[in-house]
């Protein structure tokens, strides 16, 4: 079969690559791959099973929109949230990309209401606090779609791009790219179930497979002599609060991004992905991995708020291997919770002793991860991590009393995985002629927002290619 463009992932930076050819009536001939299912099939069984039963692949993180689907829906507005991007085309221009991609999402049924920008006055308190701890407090527009609404506008998406001609082969997964005298041609996938290859050939190919592709990414950079560099890591918890605790922050803020580099080790740290009366939730990975995340949705809320704390780990020579140093990180996790999420209050860590499951029902914070393990994560967690941990939950305390509670939950593991940086040029070229590599699973990117409007660039370079 011959394309013009294939796009491996569907998720927002393959939609948007997608979105921005059709939306100028270009004339190329566009596949999208997708491991998982479309979205009007993904459903999660954990609503009527109450627990997870390992479906493969994960529908929260496989799919059309990949994770985003499933995500609490925010949308970060500014430049300075979602990866490393604007490095490599400007802030200025990735500013721009980030406005354009904003109208998509609204043009496609998103919220009109801004999140963080009413109340400047109170802002400023925030930060003088964040000051006095030592923090860093990153102010960003946020669009929150909401988790059920994040599906509906993805859905639109989906048929949109449907009428406009674009195929979609979903349940394939890209087994091989095929490269012929060092340019890549095309991929090879297998369907869902079969073993078989088939062939598929275009002058274009992009990968934009998101974190949960990263580890396949690097093994295709180590074949074929992709040019990358080693990437980050990050290795974390998800903390869980009452509302009341994060109640300024939520209605002033709704997402507070705090960035500190606590002593010793001095290690980035920083919140991510807060969700005012959210939910807890477990992701699967086709290893058998199960991570934590959080979610929230528009109308649905609960009495807890949940954040991720996460410490990035960058590393030198001669180890290049961070997507597996975290995986190992998540399998003892794991191994201690009988393969489901451990959670643990932070008394109890400070305290040197494990949690109980009466412990946790006699507390004001109750767990909305209703499987989650009590038991000790300091037991599998990185000494150098826990440590970072620590002290950056006394730090956020100080910005935010109360976080700091022996009730205050910690659930583990929390972990990020942004494949190796691919290098690349400011028009997404990479040392591999025919090959482009977009999204988290290029390591440019991290979220929704930053993803979306990598995609925007790389649809506007193959147009510029296409006269």
């Amino acid at each position: 079969m011959k394309y013009d463009v294939i796009i491996v992932g569907a998720g927002p930076a393959g939609i948007f690559t997608a979105l921005e050819l059709v939306k100028n009536n270009s004339r190329y001939k566009i596949l999208i791959v997708e491991k998982g299912r479309a979205i009007e099939e993904r459903r999660c069984p954990k609503s009527q099973t109450k627990k997870c039963v390992g479906c493969r692949p994960c529908n929260i993180t496989t799919g059309f929109s990949g994770a985003g689907a499933f995500s609490d829906g925010k949308l970060s507005l500014s430049y300075e949230v979602g990866g490393d991007f604007p490095e490599l085309i400007g802030a200025d221009r990735a500013q721009e990309l980030i406005g354009y991609a904003d109208q998509i999402y609204l043009e496609f049924g998103a919220d009109t209401h801004i999140e963080g920008v009413s109340e400047p006055l109170k802002v400023r308190e925030i930060r003088k606090r964040a000051i006095h701890a030592g923090l860093k407090l990153v102010d960003c527009p946020i669009r929150h779609m909401g988790t059920e609404k994040a599906q509906q506008i993805y859905g639109s998406i989906e048929n949109y791009l449907r009428e406009k001609g674009v195929d979609m082969l979903f349940g394939c997964s890209c087994q091989d790219l095929i490269m012929e005298e060092d340019v890549c041609k095309g991929i090879c996938l297998s369907r869902e179930g079969s073993s078989k290859q088939e062939r598929y050939e275009a002058p274009h190919v992009i990968v934009a497979a998101g974190r949960r592709g990263a580890d396949w990414l690097q093994t295709l950079c180590a074949k074929y002599d992709i040019a990358h560099k080693s990437g980050t890591v990050d290795i974390g918890v998800r903390v869980e609060v009452r509302n009341e605790i994060m109640e300024e922050v939520n209605k002033v803020l709704y997402e507070s991004k705090l960035i500190g580099y606590p002593r010793p080790f001095k290690n980035k740290v920083r919140t991510f992905c807060q969700n005012p009366g959210g939910f807890v939730s477990q992701e699967n990975y086709d290893n058998d991995l199960a991570v934590v995340n959080g979610h929230s949705y528009k109308d649905l809320k609960s009495d807890n708020t949940n954040l991720a704390i996460l410490c990035s780990h960058n590393f030198t020579e001669p180890f290049n291997q961070p997507i597996a140093y975290a995986q190992k990180v998540g399998e003892l996790t794991n191994m201690l919770g009988a393969g489901q999420i451990l959670v643990q209050r932070y008394g109890d860590i400070l305290d040197g002793k494990r949690t109980w499951a009466k412990e946790l029902a006699q507390s004001n914070v109750r767990p909305t991860l209703p499987d989650a393990v009590a038991g000790d994560i300091t037991a599998a967690m990185p000494y150098r991590a826990m440590v970072n941990i620590i002290s950056f939950i006394q730090a956020v305390d100080q910005v935010v009393p109360g976080f700091a509670s022996t009730e205050t939950l910690l659930y583990s593991p929390e972990l990020k995985f942004y494949s190796n940086k691919v290098r690349m040029d400011e028009n997404l070229v990479t040392n591999v002629k025919g090959l482009y590599c977009l999204g988290d699973s290029s390591g440019w990117t991290r979220g929704l927002m930053m993803a979306s409007a990598m995609g925007v660039w790389m649809g506007r370079r193959l147009l510029e290619l296409e006269k």
